[in-house]
């Protein structure tokens, strides 16, 4: 025979809501985007197939340099700002946690002793109690707020990867920066040599009578410009220096990187297809991932809209005598559903949803956009590694022609054919397109670093 009681009348209506998968707000899919096939500025550059098996996070190691591979591992130990984001991840993550466990009743005891009384009576109240209480998810608002928390904890997660790949980036643009600059140093230090040299040259010439003050001068401008450029690279070295220790989470005073000339080896970066740079690239991930939320988020308002029924239920003994508490004629009890809702809000609810909804509208247009200037950084980087490919080979051919013509004027004057000003002209000019070599050279780590975080670098999306 079927109970005609109305707490269970309606707890059986409740659970038969709940069995049935009752959510209200829209089911999540991921805005659709239309993405090329092929990369514009992709001629010329092969096409990979998708590398799961390379080591996740690690893919500095194509440049093959051990000192920059020991540098780039500590960024995800020691950088302040990781830790920092890493620290947020956690937070997300017990947020989910915590709504998740919204889900299932919550149960807790009470034990107590009263003492009270008149001027005239005085009494004691002695009870203990176990009191249980279940918000039903009638309409999925819990668990549209748990799909809201887990995909904002996702977002973090990409987040914390893609502060994590951005300091990784920095580091390694800086240190090629730094190693070039330990080349350039090195090219001044050398110049200052042999222009030390050809002014104590043009100096006895000078005393002999044989060679101009105009000459002498010349000659000592030439010295101390080099000197100059060489104390100027000094200190931006110094600052890069600084700067590599703050990303490994060091103090500028607690780190030192001695000069030596760049090992590593230039790689040739692979373009994988389009479709994979919306898998690998973090923020592009976190864009999607805040849509996820937003879209949960549109659910748990409209949620308000419908009232909540909660299940409460209680049980103990309540006495005057502790010695006897636990005992059945002591016993007390309360059960019972409660059924609350907003019966007149004004529009509150209504204005509640319509902001949801356009919530989500900006997050669909922000990931839009993201995508969009994910593809943007890949075919810039692709074009200027394309041409600084031809730019640095030609720049290496003047290099080598400014030497040469540094060396036949050098020899002409020694054998007093013609000015020391056409050598000083010469050579100038022989160090300026090193210095330009250099500089391109420079450029072409620092691209090949962006192209590759423009991929994603190795960041790898695990769904946690």
């Amino acid at each position: 025979m079927i109970s005609r009681h109305p707490a269970l009348k309606l707890l059986s209506l409740a659970l038969a809501l709940i069995l049935a998968g009752c959510m209200v707000g829209p089911d999540y899919r991921r805005p659709a985007m239309t993405v090329p096939l092929e990369f514009k500025q992709a001629k010329g550059w092969t096409r990979a197939a998708p590398q799961d098996r390379a080591g996740k996070g690690e893919w500095w190691a194509v440049y093959r340099d051990p000192t920059l591979s020991g540098l780039l591992s500590q960024v995800r130990i020691s950088n302040q700002n990781v830790a920092q984001y890493e620290a947020l991840y956690r937070q997300a993550r017990a947020l989910t946690a915590a709504s998740r466990a919204n889900l299932y009743p919550t149960v807790s005891g009470t034990a107590g002793t009263t003492r009270s009384g008149t001027r005239a009576t005085t009494s004691n109240t002695h009870e203990a109690q176990v009191s249980a209480s279940w918000e039903l998810d009638l309409w999925g608002k819990l668990r549209r707020t748990v799909e809201e928390n887990q995909a904002s904890a996702q977002a973090s997660a990409a987040e914390l990867a893609n502060i994590t790949l951005s300091a990784q980036s920095e580091l390694a643009q800086d240190y090629f920066q730094l190693r070039v600059m330990d080349e350039q140093i090195t090219l001044y230090q050398e110049s200052v040599e042999a222009y030390q040299r050809y002014l104590t040259v043009i100096e006895n010439k000078y005393r002999a009578g044989s060679e101009s003050r105009g000459t002498l001068a010349q000659a000592q401008t030439q010295l101390e410009s080099a000197r100059a450029s060489s104390l100027d690279l000094q200190w931006q070295r110094a600052q890069l220096e600084h700067a590599i220790a703050v990303l490994i989470g060091l103090s500028p005073a607690q780190f030192s990187l001695p000069a030596a000339r760049l090992a590593a080896t230039l790689p040739a970066i692979p373009v994988e297809l389009p479709s994979r740079l919306l898998e690998r690239r973090p923020d592009i991930a976190y864009a999607e991932r805040n849509v996820a939320a937003a879209n949960a988020a549109i659910g748990v308002a409209q949620a308000a809209y419908y009232p909540d029924l909660t299940l409460s239920a209680s049980g103990g003994f309540e006495s005057s005598a502790l010695h006897n508490l636990i005992s059945m004629p002591n016993r007390v009890w309360s059960l019972g559903p409660e059924l609350s809702g907003t019966l007149l809000d004004f529009g509150a609810t209504k204005a509640s949803v319509e902001q949801a909804r356009a919530a989500y509208d900006a997050s669909v247009a922000s990931y839009r956009q993201a995508v969009l200037s994910g593809f943007e950084e890949v075919e810039n980087y692709l074009v200027e590694l394309s041409t600084l490919q031809e730019e640095t080979a030609a720049a290496q051919r003047a290099a080598e022609s400014a030497q040469e013509s540094a060396r036949v004027t050098l020899n002409q004057y020694r054998a007093g054919m013609i000015d020391y000003l056409d050598v000083a002209s010469t050579q100038n000019t022989s160090l300026s397109q090193q210095q330009n070599l250099l500089s391109l050279r420079s450029t072409q780590w620092a691209a090949s670093v962006q192209l590759i975080v423009a991929l994603g670098g190795g960041w790898h999306y695990d769904g946690q």
